[in-house]
Formats: structure tokens, sequence, C-alpha cells
């Protein structure tokens, strides 16, 4: 049987790093798997590691500056469109792409691989938030696979899978760990430090997606992203704080039985489930220790404190560039809240200026959701240059 071919996008971040740990537990199986290409941000010296582990011949790093001293045997194409580059070049049908790309980044290199008759193992939720409305339709068009990584679309993916009538689903639910402030009132943490925010009381994740589930904001992009992979109205949809982070979704039906998908917090698991699926193989990630469950703890969460479920609902009721421009407003703000220049509460006001001032329209193509995105970064760096940053 031949193997199966796999491109990584972002293979130097933690959900990069962890597919490469399955990858080498599948072939410690017997598994045939091949990392044919690999795709970075910045760090070139992990990449040239990762690239000589492999044998990997071309790889794509999308900061251009560390191209001069490249000196790997494998072939670089580099600056911010190299992912899609790189995708273009090496993909086959059949090839399965990790999109493991942080942000907006990683949309075309995700369009160019459907286009080309790849399945695509999906990590980065704001491919879906930001162009939905063209990713879904080509999936379906090209014949290929959607199989998310995120451990709460894996859930509801696995409680769902080949099942034909949406109509007897009355509702899922993603859960939350709550992030660092959970329990708390807004004007506690209105101010918070980078420091204070990155603190996940459960994940380990880079500093965008952890300040995105401080905020949660990674939640309200994970509704969205609910709604384009089952074809959900935003009422079918409810988040839910679990701080175990141990049931990670709910599909609750009409006859009123309700199935969860449970895990302890371990990426490796949704990864391999996508990497094998509809196969299950056994497993390299954390397993259940089941005697030290005592007991399961579910909160509503706290809409007043962390208004971003909200804003998702609005989002997918008004669909067409929302999402875009939601997405990139967040990523403005989380980049100038790191930088110092922003507190954590404005996070939520940048988004919700940006969204107010940018009505949205219809998604045709791609350029329309990159022009909205454009759009949107614009409204935050205004807004950014007009508010005072309170942090210490």
């Amino acid at each position: 049987m031949a193997a199966r071919r796999i491109i990584l996008l972002g293979s130097t971040g933690s959900i990069g790093t962890s597919t490469l740990q399955v990858v080498d537990h599948l072939r410690s199986l017997g598994e045939s798997v091949e990392i044919v290409a690999l795709a970075a941000g910045s760090n070139h010296a992990l990449l040239a590691k990762q690239a000589t582990a492999y044998g990997v011949s071309v790889v794509a790093l999308a900061d251009a500056r560390h191209a001069g001293s490249w000196s790997h045997d494998a072939r670089m194409i580099h600056g911010p469109d190299a992912a899609r580059e790189l995708v273009a070049q090496i993909a086959q049908p059949g090839d399965l792409i990790v999109a493991a790309i942080v942000g907006a980044a990683g949309l075309a290199a995700v369009l160019e691989g459907i286009a080309r008759g790849c399945d695509i193992a999906l990590a980065n939720k704001e491919t879906l938030v930001a162009a939905g409305a063209l990713v879904m339709p080509a999936v379906k068009a090209a014949g290929v696979q959607m199989l998310p990584v995120d451990s709460e679309h894996s859930a509801l993916f696995q409680c769902l899978w080949a099942r034909d009538d949406m109509q007897e689903i009355e509702r899922v639910v993603l859960t939350a760990s709550g992030g660092p402030f959970r329990g708390m009132p807004r004007v506690e943490f209105e101010s918070a430090t980078p420091k204070a925010a990155l603190a996940h009381p459960t994940w380990s994740m880079g500093q965008k997606v952890s300040i995105d589930s401080a905020t949660l904001i990674n939640k309200a992009l994970e509704v969205i992203e609910a709604h384009w992979l089952f074809g959900l109205s935003e009422d079918r949809i409810e988040a839910l704080v679990h701080p175990q982070s141990i049931v990670h979704g709910f599909v609750a039906f009409r006859d009123g039985s309700v199935l969860s998908q449970m895990g302890p917090p371990d990426m490796k698991t949704p990864i391999q489930v996508a990497l094998t699926w509809p196969r299950r193989l056994e497993g390299v990630g954390t397993k259940m220790d089941w005697t030290s469950l005592s007991s399961l703890h579910f909160e509503p969460i706290d809409h007043e404190a962390f208004p971003s479920i909200s804003m998702a609902y609005d989002v997918i009721r008004a669909g067409g560039t929302a999402g875009a421009v939601f997405n990139a407003s967040n990523e403005a703000a989380v980049e100038a809240f790191l930088g110092g220049r922003i507190r954590f509460g404005d996070i939520w006001t940048c988004i919700e200026e940006a969204v107010e001032a940018l009505p949205a329209t219809p998604v045709a193509s791609l350029s329309d959701v990159m022009a909205a995105d454009a759009s949107a970064r614009e409204v935050v760096a205004r807004r950014v240059e007009t508010l005072t940053a309170n942090c210490p």
C-alpha cells in the first residue's frame, strides 16, 4: 500500500510538533505515513531540524528575512504566500494537508489544497471563520474530506460521523475551560497583563491562541467554525464552561438522547483521529484514568464578563464578510495587547468597533475575504492609536 502523503503547514507550532509525534507513533505501529513538505512562519532553525528528520526536500517559510541564511539541502520557498506556493507545487490528489498555521495566513493554502484534491485536517479555525462560504462549497465540489483537529470539533465530528439527517440534532454543545479569568467579574481582569492572560489552566498553546482562550474569543471562533462544519444555525450551537476539559463536546438529539466524546486534554488524540479516520489505532495521546475521575463540573458562560459568544452569534446571523472582519480585528487587537499598546479588555472594544464600522457584504472570492481582513485591521490600527494602554 502506498504511503499516506502529508503536507504539514505550521510545522514548528504546538499542533505541528504534536502532529510529528503522532506520525512517529503511527510509523512505530507499521503505518505507512510520509511527510512530504513542511511550512513554518519564522522558526527556520526548527524547520531545518524537521526537514532533516523527515527527509523533506522542500519547505516554506513565511518570514523571508531568514531565507538568505538557509543552508539546508531542502529547497526553500519563502515569503507571505509561501505556504500556498508549496501546496501548489507539491500537492497531489489524495494527500492530507494538516492546516495548523495560526490566523488567516493559512487560508489560501487550504483553498489551494482543496482545489488539488487534498483532504484537509483542519487545526486552523480561522479558515472557516473568515471564509467558510468559500471553503465548504469547495470541499463538496472537490469530493474531499474536511477533518477537524480542534478537540471540540473533533468530538462533534466523531459523534456525528455518517449521520445524514441533521434535523435529528436539537443542538451541539462545545465545552470551554473558562481560561485563567473564569469566575471573575470583568472589572477584575479588564487590565490584566499579558503574563496573566497567557497562564492557561489546562492547555499548553501558543500566545495568540492562549489570549483567545482568556477572552473566550477562541470559543466564539469555534462556534462560527461549527456553523460551517456541520451546517447548523446559531440557535443550535451552544458553549458551556467545563474546567476539567475532559468532555470536549455534546450532541443533543431531538428524542432527548445525548452523545459526548471524552478524553484527557491532549491534542495528540484528535490529531491521530484526523490522520487515521475512520480507523481506530493504538493511541499515543494520554489515556483516561477513570479511577481519578471523581466528578465533572459544568457551568454557564458569563456573557456579561465575556461577550465573545454573543458576538459569534451576531457574526453567523450577518454572514458574508462578517467572519473575516471578526477574525482579523481580533488578530490585530491581540497583537496590540501582547505588544503592550492596549489593555486586555480593549480587545473586545476593537472587535466591536470593526464589526460596526464594516457591515457584512457577500463573499464571492478570496479577494473579498482578504479585502475585509485588511479593512478590519485598518479600523483596529486607528482605534489602538486612540486608546491609552493601561499595562504595568
